[in-house]
């Protein structure tokens, strides 16, 4: 009998693509090794009193590098939480700060909880406690480590870590910069919430609009038209659906979620799908479309479709299922979706992975923008909306006197609208994510025994962050 080949752990994927990628670096294999290892691994096991018992909470805090400060990652909360996975999603997201141009370290946390087991006062009692630990051993700060959200966590969970630490460090006049993803009303940023699922978006366009890449699946450009499966519908699966929908005009063919999955080739109006939820508590029933029950909600990732968008978590995608993956590009919305040996059977079959490392920044990107604004003290756009608001009036008072033509009110206020906070947020995101692409295609280009996205995008995170370590002389 042929035995299967275990599954490597996601930490040990994360290192596979490493290695794949740092041969073609031309880097020293000290250096490679000092970008490779986390250098500081934080294990933590704090008594919370919940009701009338004590309870022993495992916790991590994990800083892969310190080529750049301070070092940025979200916490999640999650009964799978491990040092293992924290250690990978710290590395992940080192290479995923240097693809995006993003001046920070990678880092990551985690609490061992099923956070839907708790009640608010118990999660916010689990929380302070969390951060007190991290503000004691000089972990958290707006100089040093800089949490944000992530799987079972929120504004609300981040709200609460501000006010520790601001509790702690009242005469830091910079104490807001501790913490991202916090709620707009407490030194948030418009467009947080919908960051990586707008950013996920914008990395798919960017894709579709390869010629060279669409000829070869059989596509045609541009994201209209394009099917989509969605695998997961809560932050990022939900708003890279809706913003699909809505800016790419593509078809939602097929979702998931924890209780079953549903197809319909005709289409899933998004909006409609999640008010359906809202009311029943479960996708399942939803009219028009073909019922999977919970132990078969994995098959949608098998779906007739053309865009396959993983938004759950990692290891979805392995050996097992691999060969049955019928779409012809596979979006990582999700950290680390696909095992190192399904990636290569997802290849060999022809398949367009566009990697996480990349597609995923977007919620890292726009924490940046969060903590510039929470570092200088000002909301974007404060300064310049009105001077461009007022510029833009006398272009169009001067077309209509050089013309002769009436612009109508509508029109008018549409053109010369000045941006908000928001528009200048997505913007600058769309900016990071569409240059973020074209360094990862140009160094498939340039290098010719690259042949896959992820290998480049790993390349030209070792290659900066390289740069980094020689630059400071780290290695004299």
């Amino acid at each position: 009998m042929t035995k299967t080949k275990p599954q490597p752990s996601f930490f040990g994927s994360v290192q596979n693509y490493f290695d794949k990628a740092a041969v073609h670096t031309g880097l020293h294999q000290g250096l490679l090794t000092q970008i490779k290892v986390c250098n500081a691994v934080y294990q933590i096991q704090f008594p919370v009193r919940i009701g009338n018992e004590y309870r022993v909470i495992e916790a991590y805090r994990v800083q892969h590098s310190h080529h750049r400060l301070p070092t940025k990652g979200g916490i999640r909360y999650s009964n799978h939480v491990n040092q293992e996975e924290v250690m990978a999603l710290a590395t992940l997201m080192s290479y995923k700060c240097a693809i995006v141009d993003v001046p920070f370290g990678g880092a990551k946390g985690g609490v061992k909880i099923n956070p839907w087991e708790y009640n608010e006062a118990q999660l916010q009692k689990i929380t302070r406690r969390y951060t007190t630990e991290l503000i004691q051993r000089n972990f958290i700060g707006p100089s040093v480590d800089v949490p944000a959200p992530d799987y079972g966590t929120g504004s609300r969970e981040m709200a609460w870590i501000y006010d520790t630490y601001r509790a702690f460090k009242g005469n830091d006049i910079d104490a807001a910069g501790c913490v991202t993803g916090k709620p707009v009303g407490l030194h948030g940023i418009q467009g947080r919430q919908e960051a990586t699922g707008r950013g996920v978006f914008y990395g798919i366009r960017e894709a579709v609009d390869q010629k060279e890449e669409m000829k070869r699946l059989g596509l045609e450009t541009g994201i209209a038209g394009k099917t989509m499966v969605i695998q997961g519908l809560g932050n990022v699966g939900s708003y890279t659906a809706k913003i699909s929908q809505d800016e790419g005009d593509a078809i939602i063919v097929g979702v998931s979620e924890v209780e079953g999955a549903i197809y319909d080739a005709k289409g899933i109006d998004i909006y409609k799908l999640l008010k359906f939820r809202e009311e029943t508590g479960s996708i399942l029933g939803f009219p028009g479309a073909v019922n999977f029950q919970k132990e078969d909600r994995n098959k949608v990732l098998e779906f007739e479709c053309d865009i396959l968008v993983p938004s759950a978590l990692e290891n979805q995608i392995t050996q097992e299922n691999a060969g049955r993956i019928k779409a012809k590009i596979i979006a990582e919305a999700a950290n680390g979706p696909t095992t190192f040996e399904a990636e290569q059977i997802l290849l060999k079959k022809g398949k367009l992975i566009i990697p996480d490392l990349f597609l995923n920044a977007g919620g890292v990107t726009v924490s940046y923008f969060e903590w510039l604004k929470n570092l200088s003290h000002m909301r974007f756009g404060r300064m310049e909306k009105r001077f461009n608001q007022n510029i833009l009036r006398q272009v169009v008072d001067l077309v209509e006197d050089s013309t002769g033509k009436i612009v109508t009110a509508r029109d008018r206020m549409l053109i010369a609208k000045g941006a908000d906070e928001i528009d200048l947020v997505r913007s600058g995101l769309e900016e990071t994510m569409i240059n973020a692409y074209q360094q990862i295609i140009e160094i498939q280009r340039r290098k010719k025994k690259i042949e896959d996205l992820r290998t480049a995008a790993f390349v030209n995170a070792i290659k900066k962050i390289g740069n980094d370590y020689l630059t400071m002389g780290i290695f004299p």
